[in-house]
């Protein structure tokens, strides 16, 4: 006979990490008041102890035959090159980015390419209803039949229709509305959101269809955001970029079936999401010619290597403290690379205010960027201009020295590419380099070397 339990457990809405009780901080992920509580029901069988017998065997590694999976091809190649060549059958995969980015646009795009293929597709919308859902779909463009739509939020009746239909790929929009009727808690709250997706994750490996969910994320953290399923899924893209901006970035931070921190670039327009095939060359449309401040560095994204601009304004401060200011980077690393010229170089910035931009609306972390950032800080203060054609990159040590990274010679055809006729590189990865025609590069091995080009 089962009897149902209820008890009170303390969830993290961060990390997922449960606890018997309130803790102010975080074990699991070091995050400050982010445990909610919640009800669970348990149910408890009495009477006799059965066991479980299972008819599986363990397999020697030896003994598992391999093969090749066979990747489905959306149509979209920003999205493809993400995903590590396409959809892998029997994935899941989870897409989060803030309310209003365009998540849903783009996986109804999806929808529309997949359509196409004659490949049976079922969007299931926990959000709109089939007149909102075909409103959105008229401006994207044409649909076929092979595209079924379903408005549910009860997860029981949900898997009872994809074992149904049996679609090859499944769109849950969103993780966050769907709720498991065994389980106590509110819709959206950290329980409810790791049960639902273990039952989708159940049914992508069990049936081999492919399963997009899509995850809001809030400032405030009130909603159990996607990191709390980032070791239940495949794969997992973050949509980037500000929602009032027409640029969006689609960054792959997990994937089991390819290569991680790969992007896509895409443009929001009124038909829909358009691909950006060529990012340097959009990151660099606008840029001044002949003005101070103004570096032009790349960056390496996953494999594609990425151009962008680093501005930079440095003025005397007219306060006691000086204000630093860094958008599209660390601004940690701002303050540590001004204090590098300042005992390195000589160079009197510590009673400067300083700004650091990195224009386009990206948002890069990679080291490779000191060197543009060094350098555009320099070209600021002095108010000297840089060769438009020069593009530098590099990691910039504490004791001023300019180290190597990788990927240097697809950096350096990326430049030549696009027009740049001068390279700035570490001299320290000289070694394996192989010469390129029609650039010209200039090792350099401190941040004194390269300030003397400005």
């Amino acid at each position: 006979m089962a009897k149902a339990k209820k008890s009170t457990v303390f969830f993290c809405q961060e990390c997922g990490f449960e606890s018997a009780k309130w803790m102010g901080q975080c074990p699991g992920c070091k995050s400050w008041n982010s445990f909610v509580e919640e009800t669970v029901t348990t149910n408890i069988v009495s009477g006799k102890k059965t066991s479980a017998i299972s008819s599986k065997e363990p397999a020697a590694l030896s003994s598992v035959s391999l093969t090749k999976e066979d990747r489905i091809q959306i149509g979209i190649d920003e999205l493809d090159r993400v995903l590590g060549g396409g959809i892998v059958p029997g994935s899941l995969s989870l897409v989060g980015g803030d309310p209003g980015i365009g998540k849903s646009t783009l996986l109804l795009q999806v929808c529309q390419k997949l359509a196409y293929q004659g490949r049976k597709v079922l969007y299931v919308s926990g959000e709109e209803s089939l007149k909102q859902i075909k409103i959105r779909a008229m401006r994207i463009g044409e649909f076929t039949d092979s595209l079924l739509l379903f408005c549910e939020t009860n997860l029981g009746i949900i898997e009872e229709t994809i074992r149904k239909v049996s679609p090859e790929v499944v769109i849950i929009d969103s993780i966050q509305t769907m709720y498991n009727e065994n389980v106590g808690a509110a819709p959206g709250s950290v329980s409810q959101v790791r049960e639902s997706t273990g039952v989708f994750l159940q049914l992508a490996k069990g049936l081999g269809v492919s399963i997009f969910i899509v995850g809001h994320v809030t400032k405030e953290g009130t909603v159990a955001g996607p990191r709390v399923l980032e070791h239940m899924v495949d794969t997992v893209l973050y949509f980037e970029g500000d929602r009032h901006a027409s640029y969006r970035i689609l960054r792959g931070v997990k994937n089991r079936f390819g290569s991680t921190n790969e992007i896509g670039v895409f443009e929001m327009r009124q038909e829909g999401l358009v691909e950006v095939k060529n990012p340097s060359e959009y990151m660099l449309s606008g840029k001044p010619e002949g003005a101070s401040g103004s570096v032009v560095a790349c960056s390496m994204e996953g494999t594609r290597p990425v151009l962008i601009e680093i501005q930079a304004l440095v003025c005397q401060s007219n306060f006691g403290i000086p204000r630093r200011q860094a958008t599209g980077t660390d601004f940690n690393r701002l303050n540590l690379l001004m204090a590098v010229l300042e005992k390195r170089v000589g160079l009197q910035v510590a009673d400067c205010d300083a700004y650091v931009n990195i224009a386009g609306g990206m948002r890069l972390q990679e080291p490779a960027l000191d060197l543009g950032i060094v350098m555009a800080i320099v070209s600021g203060y002095k108010n000297r201009a840089v060769d438009d054609k020069m593009v530098v990159f590099g990691e910039v040590g504490l004791s001023g020295e300019v180290r190597s990274v990788n990927m240097a010679e697809q950096r350096i055809q990326e430049a030549k590419k696009l027009g740049f006729t001068h390279c700035v590189v570490p001299q320290s990865g000289m070694e394996g380099l192989a010469k390129i025609e029609g650039i010209k590069i200039t090792p350099v091995a401190t941040v004194r070397d390269a300030i003397e080009l400005i």
